[in-house]
């Protein structure tokens, strides 16, 4: 078992941070910095 599963996540919650991952990935695709993506406000 892994340390996903024994901490009870949800589908819906490891998609989300997958979501969030993705977008990350993007925006340093792009050439953004990473703490200048790290701080932008979310929206």
């Amino acid at each position: 078992m892994t340390k996903v599963a024994k901490k009870g996540r949800t589908k819906a919650e490891l998609d989300q941070v997958i979501h969030h991952v993705d977008k990350l990935v993007d925006e340093l695709a792009k050439g953004k910095a990473m703490d200048k993506v790290l701080r932008a406000p979310a929206g």
